[in-house]
């Protein structure tokens, strides 16, 4: 046992700190959103970054993340929360070569967890500077969403309890990032038994007119339902599989 914890401390085989972070994306008032804090302290001085710290020596990676959302977010008002990917460039911190392993994290529209003063939800289209490699994590977080919109129902961890389509066409495109139109959406999502009618109809509006049908995921787990479908933007719609 002495041995083999002297092979594991030898300089050729250095320790790194190791970080778990979590890149938290929301729908908020049609655009999608993520989680950042900003940093008071060197380096990145002002600098926005995703929650997260420190890695405990008798911890998991899941239990870490878990640990540093509780105290940047109610944990329950997760809907899912999934390994995205590992960084080790030995450049990505100047303090110091830190592996850093990023998780990504749903909230559904409508819940407005409380955050400190520290804290703020900005558009993934327009984010502030951000430290480290932060920026380029969201973006990993970005495709790999984009990509789960479209062969699984990962749609309800997005999306409120129950919806009329017109809501849900509102989470596809602001996640999606181009539009989709409300028919197509709910061909697809039926056809695929993601989506199930309540039985119940929406308010109707100050407008008045027609309620129209509330529907809720059939599923609050992922599921793959499709794993050859691809939503694609509208000038790669002829090639769409349907």
């Amino acid at each position: 046992m002495h041995c083999v914890a002297s092979v594991w401390s030898s300089p050729d085989r250095p320790a790194f700190p190791h970080q778990a972070l979590a890149v938290v994306l929301q729908v908020r008032a049609a655009r999608l959103h993520v989680l950042l804090w900003q940093r008071a302290n060197a380096p990145f001085v002002g600098a926005w970054a995703l929650p997260g710290g420190p890695l405990l020596p008798d911890e998991t990676l899941g239990a870490s993340v878990a640990r540093q959302l509780a105290s940047k977010v109610e944990l329950r008002q997760l809907a899912h929360l999934e390994q995205l990917e590992t960084r080790s460039d030995p450049g990505r911190d100047p303090r110091g070569r830190t592996v850093a392993t990023a998780y990504l994290g749903l909230i559904p529209a409508g819940l407005d967890p409380a955050l400190p003063d520290d804290t703020a939800w900005h558009p993934v289209a327009a984010l502030p500077p951000t430290a480290f490699d932060h920026g380029s994590i969201v973006g990993s977080a970005l495709g790999r969403l984009r990509a789960k919109l479209s062969y699984t129902n990962v749609g309800f961890a997005l999306a409120p309890p129950t919806f009329t389509i017109a809501e849900l066409r509102t989470v596809y495109v602001a996640a999606l990032g181009y539009d989709v139109t409300a028919t197509n959406l709910q061909r697809v999502l039926l056809r695929r038994g993601v989506l199930e009618p309540t039985g119940e109809m929406a308010h109707p509006g100050r407008s008045g007119g027609r309620p129209a049908m509330l529907y809720r995921f059939a599923s609050s787990s992922l599921e793959v339902t499709d794993p050859f479908a691809v939503f694609r933007p509208p000038s790669e719609r002829p090639t769409e599989r349907r």
